[in-house]
């Protein structure tokens, strides 16, 4: 018989500390041959280290974990996660460094997710170390992963650096700033993009001389590497790098660069430049925007490629307020003029969703003159997303040109979008009615908007007479009680005896919407009764339905406003759908009942 290892024998048939659980079977789980055992077993390391406590688990649960590293992708994610909050574990900080063995082999697997959580919690843990375990037990790891035969442990060693630069003696801060000089220049594309990733981290920590002599040239050589999945990483190298330098070393340093990256030969740099383009004007300061950015801004919004122009297009508004107004009319609305017609469809959309954002920098004469032109083109868009994205912006117009003119301009096209045969068009539409109300006026609305209002009510779509219901509800908010009792609720009323059994459902779920929000005379005089009429409906759904907005009125009908409704016709109502032929109607009667008592 073989002699058994400390984690084979049996401790005792320890329960956790929640006396549930004995750590024998998750001992054994760990070494089951099914992965979702072990993946729970993994997710409980901590119930098995309280039981072992802090000296066996340094001693045999942290070793035995160690070898257990050949197991499926999965099993090692959760591992690698875990040992990153193993600390009070094994003891606290003095004794965190018996973690890093197994989470060194984590950082050198074959699969990427799995090493980059063992980076992370790499990095987590080595926050507790004190400056002297950081050069006795840190500083070594990193240099063997950074020096591995297999790229892996190499691509891991990179985002090991800047977690501890802070904390080491200068001598030491040379030696790791030539380490990641060394990473930047490997062979291995994946090693460079890993560089890549992590030299913003890494100006974030080194002083400014060091940033100019040592990471700028790193910084050069990446920009200008032969891939392009390098090259795009760089873009917020940049950006952290002019955030440090002044205005005028930015220029010096980073101004070739910025025009290399923006008209790189490859789509997805000029892409990643486009989608930052906002945050690293801001960074490299208003005398290079002036200069050089407005005119490297307009070549990205023509780019030739549709994903370059759809990023460029979200980046209008914040790159205009950067410049004069006189700029944006001379330079960037052409570019806009032109991406409304844009063959791509994700361009237009992207447009759509940030061309608004104008509107506050024209003023009201440029926004009627240029503006409102493209707005309208945008309305009338055949792709549904262009559409449904101008009118969720169109309250910055409003506060920029006023209502009156937003009516005129506006309000037909809005109104013929009510009315699309996409349902997600009308949907849209009914979510941003309420916003366009109290931007419109009661007058204006009750003449062009209330009719769609209740036509929606009867919606093939249920989504839509979803969303019709708490529409009502929003608009009584926005023009009062008085306004729903006068307007809305008079032509709710009259859907209650309507002959599509859906037009008298729908009577239920708004009467129930409204409640919330009128007052108690509205709901004892107008909605109770209506709502028990509908307890006699022929078709059951309406009826079980009368007994789930009778429950969910409940709260409502005891206010001592309302007297005796709830213990009189309402309770009477429920005792006699508690009979119902029906299973379901008697289930949802007698849940209203029981609410009811």
């Amino acid at each position: 018989m073989a002699e058994a290892t400390p984690m084979d024998t049996d401790p005792q048939q320890t329960e956790n500390p929640d006396g549930m659980y004995p750590i024998a079977v998750l001992l054994d789980e760990l070494k089951h041959d099914d992965v979702s055992l072990r993946l729970n077993a993994v997710r409980r390391l901590g119930t098995i280290a309280l039981a072992l406590g802090v000296e066996r688990t340094r001693e045999e649960l942290v070793p035995f974990l160690d070898e257990s590293i050949d197991d499926e992708d999965e099993v090692l994610l959760a591992l690698a996660e875990e040992l990153g909050s193993f600390v009070e574990y094994v003891g606290g900080p003095a004794y965190a460094h018996v973690l890093l063995l197994p989470l060194e082999n984590l950082a050198a697997v074959e699969e990427t997710v799995v090493r980059d959580k063992a980076v992370e919690s790499l990095s987590k843990i080595s926050t507790v170390f004190s400056p002297g375990q950081v050069e006795e037990h840190f500083l070594p790891l990193v240099k063997r992963l950074s020096s591995g035969d297999w790229f892996t442990s190499r691509t891991s060693a990179c985002g090991l650096y800047a977690p501890v630069y802070d904390r080491c003696t200068p001598a030491i801060r040379d030696e790791l700033r030539k380490g990641f000089s060394v990473l930047c220049r490997d062979d291995t594309p994946m090693v460079r993009r890993a560089a890549a990733t992590n030299l913003s981290k890494m100006i974030g920590k080194v002083s400014k001389d060091h940033l100019i002599a040592d990471l700028l040239p790193l910084f050069n050589g990446l920009s200008q590497d032969d891939q392009d999945s390098v090259r795009l990483l760089t873009v917020e190298a940049l950006i952290a790098i002019a955030k440090v330098l002044s205005a005028p070393e930015s220029k010096t340093h980073l101004l070739q660069v910025m025009r290399n990256l923006c008209s790189d030969k490859s789509w997805r740099v000029r892409y990643m430049v486009a989608e930052k383009f906002v945050e690293m004007s801001k960074a490299v300061g208003d005398v290079l925007v002036r200069e050089e950015l407005i005119l490297a801004y307009v070549h990205v919004l023509k780019d030739s490629e549709a994903e370059v122009r759809t990023a460029a297009a979200t980046q209008i508004p914040g790159f205009s307020a950067l410049i004069d107004r006189d700029a944006i009319l001379r330079n960037i609305l052409p570019c806009v003029q032109t991406l409304v017609s844009d063959a791509s469809q994700h361009v237009r959309a992207s447009l759509a969703t940030h061309i608004t954002g104008l509107a506050p920098l024209l003023g009201k004469d440029n926004t009627i003159e240029h503006l409102l032109p493209l707005f309208l083109q945008l309305l009338k868009d055949e792709a549904p997303e262009v559409r449904l994205n101008i009118i969720s912006k169109l309250d910055l117009v409003n506060n920029v040109i006023g209502i009156e003119l937003l009516s005129q301009s506006l309000l037909p096209a809005i109104v013929e979008l009510a009315e699309d045969k996409q349902w997600r068009v009308r949907l849209a539409i009914i979510e941003n009615i309420p916003l366009l109300a109290s931007h419109l006026g009661q007058d204006f609305f009750d003449e062009k908007l209330s009719n769609l209002c209740m036509q929606w009510l009867g919606d093939a779509v249920f989504s839509i007479r979803e969303a019709a219901t708490a529409n009502l509800r929003k608009l009584t908010e926005v023009f009062g009680v008085d306004w729903a009792k006068r307007t809305i609720i008079p032509k709710v009323l009259e859907l209650s005896s309507n002959q599509n059994y859906l037009y008298r459902m729908t009577t239920l779920f708004a009467l129930t919407t409204l409640a919330q929000v009128v007052t108690p005379e509205v709901v004892k005089d107008l909605i109770v009764p209506t709502v028990i009429t509908l307890s006699a409906d022929p078709i059951p759904n309406i009826r079980f339905n009368v007994a789930k907005s009778f429950e969910q009125l409940t709260p409502i009908l005891r206010k001592p406003e309302l007297g005796n409704t709830l213990n009189g016709d309402v309770r009477g109502t429920l005792n006699k759908l508690n009979e119902d032929p029906d299973v379901d109607v008697r289930y949802y009667a007698h849940r209203a009942l029981i609410a009811a008592q």
